[in-house]
Protein backbone atom coordinates (compact mmCIF):
# COMPACT_ATOMS: atom_id res chain seq x y z
CA UNK A 1 0.00 0.00 0.00
CA UNK A 2 1.35 3.30 -1.38
CA UNK A 3 1.82 6.51 1.29
CA UNK A 4 -0.46 9.67 -0.06
CA UNK A 5 2.16 12.01 -1.40
CA UNK A 6 2.97 15.59 -0.36
CA UNK A 7 0.62 16.91 -3.00
CA UNK A 8 -2.07 14.47 -2.23
CA UNK A 9 -2.31 16.18 1.39
CA UNK A 10 -1.63 19.70 0.69
CA UNK A 11 -1.92 22.52 -1.84
CA UNK A 12 0.75 25.10 -2.21
CA UNK A 13 -1.10 28.39 -1.44
CA UNK A 14 0.42 32.23 -1.51
CA UNK A 15 1.12 33.08 2.22
CA UNK A 16 -0.82 35.78 4.01
CA UNK A 17 1.87 36.95 5.92
CA UNK A 18 4.92 37.70 3.64
CA UNK A 19 5.88 39.38 0.27
CA UNK A 20 9.42 40.42 -1.19
CA UNK A 21 9.55 43.53 -2.88
CA UNK A 22 12.91 45.06 -2.65
CA UNK A 23 11.96 48.73 -1.73
CA UNK A 24 14.81 50.53 -0.78
CA UNK A 25 15.39 52.49 3.03
CA UNK A 26 14.34 56.20 2.39
CA UNK A 27 17.01 57.05 4.61
CA UNK A 28 19.56 55.43 1.53
CA UNK A 29 18.62 58.59 -0.07
CA UNK A 30 20.56 62.14 0.21
CA UNK A 31 18.31 64.70 -1.93
CA UNK A 32 16.27 65.42 0.69
CA UNK A 33 18.86 65.39 3.87
CA UNK A 34 21.51 67.77 2.71
CA UNK A 35 20.55 71.40 2.01
CA UNK A 36 17.36 72.69 3.50
CA UNK A 37 14.26 72.68 1.71
CA UNK A 38 12.42 76.17 0.19
CA UNK A 39 8.87 75.92 -0.25
CA UNK A 40 7.73 78.15 -2.88
CA UNK A 41 4.53 79.70 -4.31
CA UNK A 42 6.05 79.94 -7.83
CA UNK A 43 7.06 77.88 -10.41
CA UNK A 44 10.13 79.97 -11.19
CA UNK A 45 11.55 83.56 -9.43
CA UNK A 46 14.39 85.15 -8.35
CA UNK A 47 16.58 86.11 -4.83
CA UNK A 48 18.91 88.44 -3.93
CA UNK A 49 22.48 87.67 -3.33
CA UNK A 50 24.94 89.86 -1.33
CA UNK A 51 28.77 90.23 -2.71
CA UNK A 52 30.60 88.71 0.82
CA UNK A 53 33.77 90.81 -0.23
CA UNK A 54 31.66 93.84 0.25
CA UNK A 55 31.07 92.24 4.02
CA UNK A 56 34.39 91.03 4.64
CA UNK A 57 36.68 94.41 3.34
CA UNK A 58 38.44 96.33 6.41
CA UNK A 59 37.09 99.45 5.94
CA UNK A 60 35.95 101.26 9.18
CA UNK A 61 38.39 103.58 10.18
CA UNK A 62 39.14 105.97 13.25
CA UNK A 63 36.88 109.16 13.17
CA UNK A 64 38.63 113.06 13.55
CA UNK A 65 36.72 115.16 15.95
CA UNK A 66 34.38 117.24 13.51
CA UNK A 67 34.90 114.69 10.66
CA UNK A 68 32.15 112.29 8.59
CA UNK A 69 32.48 108.94 9.27
CA UNK A 70 33.96 106.40 7.27
CA UNK A 71 31.39 104.51 5.19
CA UNK A 72 30.98 102.47 2.05
CA UNK A 73 28.49 100.18 0.02
CA UNK A 74 27.59 96.30 -0.36
CA UNK A 75 26.59 94.94 -3.95
CA UNK A 76 23.41 93.26 -4.52
CA UNK A 77 22.49 91.32 -7.29
CA UNK A 78 18.93 90.00 -8.33
CA UNK A 79 19.62 88.27 -11.19
CA UNK A 80 19.68 84.65 -9.96
CA UNK A 81 16.94 82.59 -10.69
CA UNK A 82 15.28 79.05 -10.25
CA UNK A 83 12.84 77.01 -12.25
CA UNK A 84 11.28 73.80 -10.84
CA UNK A 85 9.81 71.67 -13.07
CA UNK A 86 7.23 68.77 -12.89
CA UNK A 87 8.66 65.52 -12.59
CA UNK A 88 5.83 62.34 -12.29
CA UNK A 89 5.42 59.10 -12.95
CA UNK A 90 2.62 56.69 -12.63
CA UNK A 91 1.05 53.06 -12.71
CA UNK A 92 -2.45 51.83 -13.44
CA UNK A 93 -3.77 49.04 -11.41
CA UNK A 94 -6.69 47.17 -13.59
CA UNK A 95 -9.63 47.03 -11.54
CA UNK A 96 -10.25 43.12 -13.11
CA UNK A 97 -6.48 42.47 -11.73
CA UNK A 98 -7.67 44.15 -7.96
CA UNK A 99 -10.50 41.95 -7.92
CA UNK A 100 -8.86 38.89 -8.89
CA UNK A 101 -6.02 39.34 -6.53
CA UNK A 102 -5.04 36.98 -3.46
CA UNK A 103 -5.65 39.20 0.03
CA UNK A 104 -2.15 39.21 0.91
CA UNK A 105 -1.72 41.55 -2.15
CA UNK A 106 -2.71 45.14 -1.58
CA UNK A 107 -2.14 46.26 -5.57
CA UNK A 108 -2.75 50.31 -4.79
CA UNK A 109 -0.49 49.84 -1.72
CA UNK A 110 2.19 48.40 -4.22
CA UNK A 111 1.52 50.41 -6.71
CA UNK A 112 1.89 53.55 -4.37
CA UNK A 113 5.50 52.34 -3.05
CA UNK A 114 6.44 51.58 -6.92
CA UNK A 115 5.73 55.13 -7.64
CA UNK A 116 7.33 56.41 -4.78
CA UNK A 117 10.76 54.79 -5.56
CA UNK A 118 10.98 55.91 -8.89
CA UNK A 119 10.31 59.51 -8.19
CA UNK A 120 12.96 59.34 -5.20
CA UNK A 121 15.27 57.29 -7.42
CA UNK A 122 14.62 60.26 -9.96
CA UNK A 123 15.35 63.19 -7.33
CA UNK A 124 18.41 61.62 -5.78
CA UNK A 125 19.89 61.53 -9.50
CA UNK A 126 18.93 65.01 -10.11
CA UNK A 127 20.37 65.70 -7.05
CA UNK A 128 23.72 63.84 -8.16
CA UNK A 129 24.00 65.99 -10.82
CA UNK A 130 23.49 69.48 -9.46
CA UNK A 131 25.78 69.14 -6.01
CA UNK A 132 27.97 65.71 -6.70
CA UNK A 133 29.75 66.22 -10.10
CA UNK A 134 32.58 67.67 -11.62
CA UNK A 135 33.38 71.18 -12.65
CA UNK A 136 30.59 72.74 -9.92
CA UNK A 137 32.36 73.52 -7.38
CA UNK A 138 35.48 76.08 -6.66
CA UNK A 139 37.40 73.59 -5.22
CA UNK A 140 37.21 70.67 -7.42
CA UNK A 141 39.75 67.91 -6.75
CA UNK A 142 40.40 64.31 -8.16
CA UNK A 143 41.47 61.18 -6.37
CA UNK A 144 44.56 59.52 -7.92
CA UNK A 145 46.33 55.85 -7.26
CA UNK A 146 49.67 57.86 -7.42
CA UNK A 147 51.88 60.74 -8.89
CA UNK A 148 48.91 63.26 -7.61
CA UNK A 149 50.00 66.88 -8.87
CA UNK A 150 47.74 69.85 -9.12
CA UNK A 151 44.12 69.60 -7.80
CA UNK A 152 44.87 65.43 -7.13
CA UNK A 153 44.88 63.72 -3.92
CA UNK A 154 46.16 60.21 -3.20
CA UNK A 155 43.21 58.10 -3.15
CA UNK A 156 41.54 57.56 0.05
CA UNK A 157 41.17 53.36 -0.17
CA UNK A 158 45.17 53.20 -0.41
CA UNK A 159 46.12 52.55 2.90
CA UNK A 160 49.22 53.79 2.68
CA UNK A 161 49.48 56.89 1.37
CA UNK A 162 46.49 57.87 1.12
CA UNK A 163 45.17 60.84 3.71
CA UNK A 164 42.03 61.70 3.86
CA UNK A 165 42.11 63.36 7.43
CA UNK A 166 44.46 65.58 6.49
CA UNK A 167 42.70 66.22 3.02
CA UNK A 168 39.50 67.46 4.62
CA UNK A 169 41.28 69.54 7.01
CA UNK A 170 42.73 71.45 4.30
CA UNK A 171 39.42 71.48 2.81
CA UNK A 172 37.81 73.13 5.64
CA UNK A 173 40.29 75.42 6.12
CA UNK A 174 40.01 76.65 2.16
CA UNK A 175 35.92 77.11 2.92
CA UNK A 176 36.75 78.89 5.88
CA UNK A 177 39.31 81.14 4.15
CA UNK A 178 37.53 81.80 1.41
CA UNK A 179 33.77 82.69 3.04
CA UNK A 180 34.11 82.43 7.16
CA UNK A 181 32.03 79.73 7.54
CA UNK A 182 32.92 76.41 9.17
CA UNK A 183 31.98 73.12 6.85
CA UNK A 184 29.22 71.31 8.45
CA UNK A 185 28.56 68.36 6.71
CA UNK A 186 30.46 65.31 4.43
CA UNK A 187 28.75 63.77 2.01
CA UNK A 188 30.26 60.62 0.92
CA UNK A 189 29.73 57.67 -1.09
CA UNK A 190 28.99 54.45 0.02
CA UNK A 191 32.09 52.97 -1.55
CA UNK A 192 34.08 56.09 0.31
CA UNK A 193 32.39 55.21 3.69
CA UNK A 194 33.59 51.50 3.17
CA UNK A 195 37.24 52.94 2.66
CA UNK A 196 37.02 55.40 5.57
CA UNK A 197 35.90 53.12 8.03
CA UNK A 198 38.55 50.37 7.39
CA UNK A 199 41.48 53.13 6.92
CA UNK A 200 44.61 52.37 9.33
CA UNK A 201 44.59 56.26 9.83
CA UNK A 202 41.14 56.53 11.01
CA UNK A 203 40.98 53.55 12.62
CA UNK A 204 43.69 54.54 15.10
CA UNK A 205 41.91 57.74 16.15
CA UNK A 206 39.68 55.90 17.28
CA UNK A 207 41.16 52.47 18.52
CA UNK A 208 41.16 53.25 22.14
CA UNK A 209 37.82 54.57 22.50
CA UNK A 210 36.73 51.06 23.67
CA UNK A 211 37.88 47.38 23.66
CA UNK A 212 37.76 43.98 23.87
CA UNK A 213 35.48 43.33 27.33
CA UNK A 214 34.44 46.86 27.91
CA UNK A 215 30.76 46.45 26.44
CA UNK A 216 31.70 49.26 23.69
CA UNK A 217 33.87 47.69 21.30
CA UNK A 218 35.81 50.07 18.50
CA UNK A 219 34.56 51.11 15.67
CA UNK A 220 34.03 53.89 13.19
CA UNK A 221 30.53 54.81 12.92
CA UNK A 222 29.03 57.75 10.73
CA UNK A 223 28.89 59.82 13.77
CA UNK A 224 32.82 58.73 14.92
CA UNK A 225 33.88 59.97 11.07
CA UNK A 226 31.89 63.30 12.01
CA UNK A 227 33.79 64.14 15.38
CA UNK A 228 36.72 63.15 13.99
CA UNK A 229 35.95 65.76 10.73
CA UNK A 230 34.54 68.04 13.03
CA UNK A 231 31.55 68.12 11.18
CA UNK A 232 27.60 68.04 12.88
CA UNK A 233 27.03 65.05 10.51
CA UNK A 234 28.61 62.77 7.97
CA UNK A 235 25.50 61.54 4.88
CA UNK A 236 26.28 58.23 3.24
CA UNK A 237 24.56 57.78 -0.06
CA UNK A 238 23.28 54.66 -0.01
CA UNK A 239 20.82 55.02 -2.89
CA UNK A 240 21.32 52.52 -6.14
CA UNK A 241 19.44 52.26 -9.20
CA UNK A 242 19.53 49.45 -11.98
CA UNK A 243 20.49 51.46 -15.20
CA UNK A 244 19.81 47.93 -17.61
CA UNK A 245 16.63 48.52 -19.82
CA UNK A 246 13.01 46.56 -18.78
CA UNK A 247 14.03 42.87 -20.18
CA UNK A 248 17.93 43.10 -19.85
CA UNK A 249 19.91 42.06 -17.04
CA UNK A 250 19.74 43.64 -14.09
CA UNK A 251 22.51 46.60 -13.35
CA UNK A 252 22.67 47.89 -9.99
CA UNK A 253 25.12 50.84 -9.22
CA UNK A 254 24.97 53.16 -6.41
CA UNK A 255 23.77 56.97 -7.79
CA UNK A 256 26.48 58.86 -5.79
CA UNK A 257 29.40 56.53 -7.29
CA UNK A 258 32.73 57.25 -5.21
CA UNK A 259 32.77 60.61 -4.69
CA UNK A 260 32.75 62.94 -1.59
CA UNK A 261 31.54 66.73 -0.87
CA UNK A 262 32.18 68.59 2.20
CA UNK A 263 29.96 71.81 2.16
CA UNK A 264 28.25 74.55 4.22
CA UNK A 265 24.44 73.58 4.83
CA UNK A 266 22.30 76.45 6.67
CA UNK A 267 20.51 74.83 9.36
CA UNK A 268 17.47 76.37 7.63
CA UNK A 269 16.82 78.94 4.74
CA UNK A 270 16.71 82.42 5.87
CA UNK A 271 17.27 86.12 5.18
CA UNK A 272 20.82 87.18 5.20
CA UNK A 273 22.21 83.52 5.44
CA UNK A 274 24.37 81.78 2.87
CA UNK A 275 24.06 78.02 2.06
CA UNK A 276 25.93 75.79 -0.63
CA UNK A 277 22.83 74.96 -1.84
CA UNK A 278 19.19 75.06 -1.48
CA UNK A 279 15.96 73.03 -3.36
CA UNK A 280 12.97 75.07 -4.55
CA UNK A 281 9.85 73.12 -3.94
CA UNK A 282 7.32 74.20 -5.60
CA UNK A 283 4.18 73.80 -3.48
CA UNK A 284 1.94 76.10 -5.03
CA UNK A 285 1.54 73.55 -7.42
CA UNK A 286 1.52 70.11 -5.86
CA UNK A 287 0.87 71.54 -1.96
CA UNK A 288 3.24 68.77 -0.86
CA UNK A 289 4.19 69.04 2.70
CA UNK A 290 6.25 66.03 3.44
CA UNK A 291 10.00 65.37 3.62
CA UNK A 292 10.48 63.92 0.45
CA UNK A 293 8.29 67.05 -1.48
CA UNK A 294 6.29 64.03 -3.20
CA UNK A 295 2.47 64.33 -3.98
CA UNK A 296 0.61 60.81 -4.79
CA UNK A 297 -2.96 60.55 -5.70
CA UNK A 298 -5.55 57.93 -6.85
CA UNK A 299 -7.09 58.73 -10.33
CA UNK A 300 -10.40 56.05 -11.17
CA UNK A 301 -9.92 55.80 -15.25
CA UNK A 302 -13.21 54.72 -16.47
CA UNK A 303 -11.95 54.31 -19.98
CA UNK A 304 -9.91 51.91 -19.02
CA UNK A 305 -11.48 50.54 -16.07
CA UNK A 306 -8.15 50.90 -13.72
CA UNK A 307 -7.21 52.97 -11.21
CA UNK A 308 -4.29 55.10 -11.96
CA UNK A 309 -1.53 55.85 -9.17
CA UNK A 310 0.37 58.86 -9.88
CA UNK A 311 3.24 60.33 -8.09
CA UNK A 312 4.58 64.23 -9.12
CA UNK A 313 6.86 66.82 -7.61
CA UNK A 314 8.35 70.42 -8.83
CA UNK A 315 11.41 70.94 -7.46
CA UNK A 316 14.91 72.99 -8.05
CA UNK A 317 18.56 71.67 -6.93
CA UNK A 318 19.98 74.95 -6.92
CA UNK A 319 23.51 75.37 -6.30
CA UNK A 320 23.40 78.81 -4.71
CA UNK A 321 27.31 79.18 -3.57
CA UNK A 322 30.15 77.21 -5.36
CA UNK A 323 32.87 78.69 -2.85
CA UNK A 324 31.27 76.60 0.45
CA UNK A 325 31.55 73.52 -1.34
CA UNK A 326 35.17 71.11 -1.61
CA UNK A 327 34.65 68.28 -3.75
CA UNK A 328 36.23 64.93 -4.43
CA UNK A 329 36.19 62.74 -7.71
CA UNK A 330 36.60 59.38 -7.83
CA UNK A 331 38.61 59.69 -4.47
CA UNK A 332 38.53 55.60 -3.95
CA UNK A 333 39.63 53.13 -6.13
Amino acid sequence: MTSPTNLAVHVDAVLTNISIAFMQNRNNFVAGRVFPNVPVSKQSDRYFTFDRGDFNRDEARVRAPGAESAGSGFNLDNTPTYYAPVTSFHHDVPWQTMANADQVLDLTRAATDFVMQKLLIRKEIDWVSNYFAGSLWTNDWDGVASGATGNQVIQWSDPINGNPIENVRAAKTAIMQSTGFEANKFVIGRQVYDALVDHPDIIDRVKYSGGVGNGNPARVSKEALAMLFEVDEVVVANAIQNTASDGLTNAHSFIAGKRALLTYAAPAPSLMAPSAGYTFSWTGYLNQGNEFGIAVKRIPMDTKEADRVEGGMAFAHKLVSADLGFFWDTIVA
